[in-house]
């Protein structure tokens, strides 16, 4: 089935793409385990140099990419010009630290020398997301080329373009054919392209539905993955908190990337005596944001991915206010060409509701209240998910214990939830399990060998 790239603001087809046949994905694969061949003797010195290559590229060619980006999944152009901004970052800062990262890493033995020596695995296959197309594969691929692996890509369908801009940005850089493929393939053909005994382990930044099944896959094989699913992070907010700076980014990390991102903070879970200030002013700045055409500079929120996006958030949405939530504003979605969903806000989340147990990808504040600190927490924990979570607090004490209490990878007080190189991102329970980024992004795919020189 071909593959389409298709605008979300107007419906309109950009171009369409033929997707490899089994005789291509053999290609692929065949290029990579080339490419490493000869990669996995070259130093993390000349390693760093290709990267910092790479982010130069990428920044000459920012204003494309950026294009590209909102073109295929309605990024605002802004938004999309700072992401391949934050790419290069990465690939800087791997190209800076990556080397120290992977230095031999001495142990205290008696009457001997011992030591771990970090050597790549290999081709490692990279199944990414449509939500940042070019900051989710080099979050990874940055990390995992210092290291001496090979990439072969597998990334969302409704972002081809995106997906060909990036081989061609490594390839311009001087990397060498096979460090980096796209493979344009249909999610069909994942488990052969697992299955093969040439690659030696596997990304996914996805579904929980997605994660499930390629780990499935792997496990079968005996690979090691590392998976970042879902999210449906809480956002607490206790008495002491500044509730201007709270408000501020209450709204500006529900609606970034239009409501799509795991790390949204979703679920508002507000203590009482601050409540209804909170979901007043919540409120009146999600009514006030500027939805339209993600191209004009001016607009704060685009359109979701796709008709289906819409239509899932809408379900989620209707059913909820039918188990007994109160719509406070919008909630229908947009007339007109485009898939553009309101934003919206629901109140007094019931339990056996989907705002509860589900993550709502897109503009939608779910505001719960909470009597004490306890609840608060109760309810903050009472999900499937675990990536990250909010709390604003200048309580020390209340600090500390929701840092210690909250089920999440990560917990970040008095700011809202956000993935930087020089710290460890991932979650628990359905949201996955690993680490990217700091030392985990480039030693997640590595041998770890241990090495013992007797006197």
């Amino acid at each position: 089935m071909p593959i389409d790239s298709i605008n979300p603001t107007t419906g309109q087809v950009l171009r369409t793409f033929e997707p490899l046949d089994r005789a291509g994905i053999q290609q692929a694969i065949d290029g990579a385990c080339k490419a490493f061949d000869s990669r996995r003797s070259t130093s993390a010195a000349e390693r760093a140099r290709q990267l910092r290559a790479i982010g130069s590229t990428l920044e000459q060619d920012t204003e494309r990419l950026a294009r590209l980006a909102t073109e295929e999944m309605g990024k605002t152009i802004g938004a999309a010009r700072s992401e391949v901004a934050k790419a290069a970052a990465g690939c800087y800062w791997y190209a800076e630290h990556g080397p120290d990262l992977l230095a031999d890493e001495p142990w205290t033995v008696q009457r001997a020398r011992a030591f771990t020596r970090y050597q790549p695995l290999g081709p490692i296959l990279a199944i990414m997301p449509w939500n940042f197309p070019y900051w989710q594969v080099f979050r990874f691929a940055a990390p995992a080329l210092l290291a001496g692996n090979t990439v072969l890509l597998k990334h969302a369908s409704n972002v081809p373009q995106c997906a060909l801009a990036i081989e061609e940005i490594v390839a311009q850089a001087g990397c060498g054919d096979g460090v980096l493929t796209t493979m344009l393939i249909s999610s069909s053909e994942v488990d052969a392209v697992i299955a093969d005994e040439r690659v030696r382990g596997v990304t996914l930044t996805g579904s929980e539905a997605a994660g499930s099944a390629v780990a499935a896959a792997a496990g079968r094989h005996i690979k090691p993955t590392v998976l970042e699913l879902g999210g449906a992070d809480p956002f607490v907010v206790l008495p002491s908190a500044d509730l201007d700076r709270a408000v501020s980014a209450a709204v500006n990390s529900r609606i970034l990337n239009n409501g799509q991102s795991c790390i949204n903070a979703k679920r508002f879970v507000v203590h009482k005596d601050i409540a209804e200030e909170f979901l007043r002013r919540l409120t009146e700045q999600f009514k006030a944001l500027r939805v339209g055409d993600p191209m004009d500079a001016e607009t704060e929120l685009g359109p979701l991915s796709s008709q289906e996006a819409v239509r899932t958030l809408h379900r989620q949405v209707t059913d909820t206010v039918a188990a007994g939530a109160q719509l406070v504003t919008g909630g229908t979605p947009v007339k007109g060409a485009g898939n553009f969903y309101p934003p919206t806000v629901l109140r007094e989340i019931p339990l056996d509701s989907p705002g509860h147990r589900e993550e709502f990808f897109g503009p939608v504040a779910l505001v719960w209240q909470a009597a004490s600190v306890s609840e608060a927490l109760s309810i903050a924990n009472d999900s499937p998910y675990g990536l990250g979570a909010s709390v604003w607090t200048t309580d020390e004490a209340e600090q500390q214990r929701c840092i210690d209490e909250i089920e999440a990878g990560m917990v970040y007080v008095n700011e809202f939830t956000a993935s930087t190189p020089e710290v460890p991102f991932g979650g628990v329970k359905h949201s996955g399990y690993g680490r990217e980024l700091a030392r985990f992004g480039v030693q997640s795919f590595t041998n770890p060998k241990t090495v013992w020189l007797a006197d």
